[in-house]
């Protein structure tokens, strides 16, 4: 058996040099505490995360390709910062066996990373960590050596907010550029009698605020450092070799400012002697203003005919891209990029394609902004197929009923819908099409009542219901070539067009015809533009901005009823039914409501348990309702079918102190597809499957119902677990499991429990598996396939291919 990721979702860490664009056309960034790559021309048209690699154990703060300045290939090593104080060295020659080195010796989490190769092979990594220190080390692949620490520089009280590794031209001597919360940028290089004794030359005063971006670009024979700075600027410094007789012959640091020969006004320039004979002389070349807020990154970008091109990327939402005027020299603004609405707060970085003709950006609420240069027009630059995710923990996910698309929740307080974009039969590829829900609580639990209408419920007392809107169902059926969308076709004329938010509000409005909008209407739109829905046909997955304020589904209506925070939701298989749970401490608020979603009447309450409800399951032919709870107990609730109009449920089997086989929380439960048995499993790490034997019927409050072989794993707790839709082809069940650890467990139960495939922490989760479901309907060619669902505390959303 074999495991093959389809699909993977995370949001680009929300730090400033948490993505890095190497030669070799891939983005490496960090994602929660893993490293992913992405590649941006998957298959030559779209977009998608082919790996990620678990070494850390805390969020990744920092990534960077190493680039070799005397090689012309693709990278193929790079560095990764943490605040679990490592540092990690990726050898990434091999993709599917990735080798790593860790660098250890920092006290405080690593936040900026950057390293180069001498001629010789060797590398020379710089790390820079909140215990006001940098690091300095050396490495060589050939040697087969473990990375060594061989300098410590001390900021005393300094926090190193960035720093870039350069050859100094005409030299083997690397100058080493910082900046510290001093609002200078520090230059430090090699010591004269020996290599790897840096010491400090110079520093470069002129920014007011701090600088919060390095580059460096090779121009001739000199370097251009570029720095961004809170202060909105961007200054560019030019260091330029000198020899020994131009020195001698200006006997002070700064040169005259009149040319006696020309008459012209020169700049003011700053000598200094890096080791040796080596001079060099610092100068200002330019200050550049173009941002409205603190610009925190710069990127260098030299094209084949050695043109420069810098891009800077600000809070202010825009990325603004910087050439020098052939006729005056002057840098200019050429284009600017981004001014992306909704509620984002700008760019934390910016990164040029290997080429220049592409721009990456990525933004405070961790989406990743693409855009490619037009062939024809240089100056229009046009928005490419992205990947996006949450940034925050994902609690809950469900498949939309006929398996067309996936519908997840998270801490981030958004909903997001992931569904394939097929271009034809066998080339598709995943990716998020809508954020049917931005709330103003972080998201907990969601149910799908239909394939346009679901349920979710947020750290509040209110369920609230939404169904699609119009464009949403339009656009949603050109992406996927979905067949067979009666539902849609029967709602499309009736449907609001679509949805936004008023200021200062939480429930999403509708908005029917935007053609001819009130006067009210117009004037809300011009006052509060980025909220406003505006329709728009796609053809491919939408962009971030397009995302973030133009796919909200309008808010049907609110369930009010419980007494704190809701935190599970069943719908039943028909739709008719939608069950309730919130956080509760005592059997009152414990108890399950249950609503009819005709009418969104409440029908009943199912008291039962004690403590919180932590997931429900309604058997797939609706005749029970399944809990589980905090309370170390299941309960079962069987309908009653004296009124078939209104749905009543009683308890009719339940565990307690002594026949209960879990002795901890009971996490998560699920039925099989043919209704014969049902799977509960716990904190201690037991997963135990029920079936009903009648014999046993009113004997114990589990009437009738008794356990099967139970499964446990030691020093696993199972946060999730799911049945199969369907028999494997040797006639046994198919069980997944996901663990506290992030593992996920492929097992096979025919009475017996069979280990069919562990994933590791690489290939699955690396914190908390929240939930896991199989795919309603997955088949391919006539044959049904299993593909399966995850979503966790790492941030991450997941579908795999299980090839059995």
């Amino acid at each position: 058996m074999s495991i093959e990721n389809i699909y993977t979702s995370i949001a680009c860490n929300r730090t400033t040099e948490s993505a890095d664009w190497g030669n070799n056309g891939l983005i490496v960034f960090g994602a929660c505490n893993c490293v992913a790559i992405y590649d941006p021309k998957f298959k030559g048209f779209s977009a998608k995360i082919t790996h990620t690699y678990v070494k850390h154990t805390k969020r990744v703060n920092t990534v960077r390709w190493l680039k070799s300045f005397h090689s012309p290939l693709e990278e193929t090593c790079f560095v990764s910062g943490s605040d679990d104080k490592l540092a990690i060295l990726w050898d990434f020659s091999n993709p599917q066996d990735v080798k790593s080195y860790e660098l250890k010796g920092h006290e405080s989490g690593v936040n900026a990373v950057d390293g180069l190769q001498r001629c010789n092979g060797e590398w020379i990594i710089a790390t820079a960590a909140a215990d006001s220190t940098i690091k300095l080390w050396c490495f060589n692949f050939q040697n087969g050596a473990l990375p060594e620490c061989k300098q410590s520089l001390l900021l005393n009280t300094g926090y190193c907010f960035t720093l870039r590794l350069c050859l100094l031209p005409k030299s083997e001597q690397i100058l080493l550029a910082f900046t510290a919360d001093d609002e200078t940028v520090a230059l430090w290089t090699e010591g004269e009698e020996t290599l790897f004794k840096f010491q400090p030359v110079h520093k470069l005063v002129g920014h007011e605020d701090w600088v919060r971006g390095l580059d460096f670009v090779r121009e001739g024979d000199d370097l251009l450092l570029a720095s961004a700075s809170q202060d909105n600027f961007i200054r560019l410094w030019r260091i330029a070799p000198r020899s020994a007789e131009q020195v001698n012959n200006n006997k002070v640091d700064i040169f005259n400012l009149l040319d006696e020969s020309t008459g012209d006004i020169r700049v003011e320039e700053k000598i200094i002697q890096a080791s040796g004979n080596s001079w060099y002389a610092i100068s200002l070349e330019s200050v550049l203003y173009g941002h409205d807020n603190w610009v925190y990154g710069v990127h260098w970008h030299k094209s084949a005919d050695n043109e420069l091109s810098l891009l800077s990327a600000s809070i202010d939402k825009t990325l603004i891209l910087w050439q020098s005027s052939d006729e005056s020299g002057i840098w200019m603004e050429k284009v600017r990029l981004g001014e992306v609405g909704g509620n984002s707060l700008g760019f934390f970085g910016g990164k040029f394609s290997s080429d220049g003709k592409s721009i990456l950006g990525h933004s405070y609420q961790g989406g990743f902004h693409l855009w490619k240069q037009n062939e024809e027009n240089e100056n229009m630059w046009v928005p490419q197929v992205i990947i996006g995710g949450h940034y925050g923990e994902v609690r809950d996910l469900a498949w939309e009923p006929q398996g067309e698309y996936v519908m997840s929740v998270s801490a981030d307080q958004t909903t997001r819908i992931h569904a394939p974009w097929r271009l034809s039969a066998s080339e598709e590829t995943w990716h998020e099409l809508a954020r049917p829900q931005v709330h103003g609580y972080d998201m907990q639990c969601l149910a799908m009542l239909s394939r346009y209408k679901f349920a979710s419920g947020a750290e509040e007392k209110i369920v609230r219901t939404f169904q699609a809107s119009a464009n949403f169902i339009e656009n949603f059926r050109r992406i996927t070539k979905v067949e067979n969308d009666e539902e849609g076709s029967a709602l499309l004329e009736s449907l609001p067009k679509g949805a936004s938010v008023p200021s200062l509000g939480l429930s999403n409005k509708a908005v029917y015809n935007t053609e001819d909008s009130t006067p009210v209407e117009r004037h809300v739109k011009d006052e509060y533009p980025e909220n406003y829905f505006t329709p728009i046909t796609m053809d491919a997955p939408p962009q971030e901005e397009t995302l973030m304020q133009n796919t909200l589904w309008p808010e049907v209506q609110k369930l009010y009823g419980h007494g704190y925070e809701i935190y599970a939701l069943a719908a039943s298989s028909d739709s008719h039914l939608l069950a309730s749970s919130c956080k509760s401490t005592n059997a009152e608020h414990a108890q399950i409501i249950l609503w009819n979603t005709a009418n969104w009447k409440q029908i009943q309450k199912l008291p039962s348990h004690q403590l919180t409800v932590t997931q429900m399951r309604f058997s797939p032919n609706g005749q029970y309702l399944l809990s589980v709870s905090r309370d170390r107990r299941w309960s079962l609730f069987e309908r009653s079918s004296c009124d078939s109009k209104v749905a009543q449920f009683s308890l009719t089997a339940s565990t307690d102190k002594t026949n209960g086989v879990h002795t901890r929380i009971i996490w998560s439960c699920d039925w099989s597809h043919d209704n014969s048995y049902f799977v509960t499993s716990s904190r201690e790490g037991k997963v135990v499957v029920w079936a009903k034997n009648n014999e046993e019927q009113g004997k114990s409050t589990l009437n009738g119902w008794q356990h099967l072989e139970v499964l446990e794993i030691k020093q696993e707790s199972i946060t999730a677990v799911a049945f199969a839709n369907g028999l494997h082809a040797n006639g046994s069940y198919i069980v997944a499991l996901g663990c506290e650890t992030g593992h996920v467990y492929i097992y096979e139960f025919n009475g017996k429990w069979n280990l069919l495939v562990a994933m590791n922490n690489s290939q699955s989760h690396h914190l908390t598996v929240k939930r896991l479901q199989f795919r309603p309907n997955a088949s391919t060619e006539g044959k049904h396939q299993f593909q399966l669902a995850s979503c966790g505390e790492d941030n991450l959303v997941r579908i795999y291919q299980l090839n059995l």
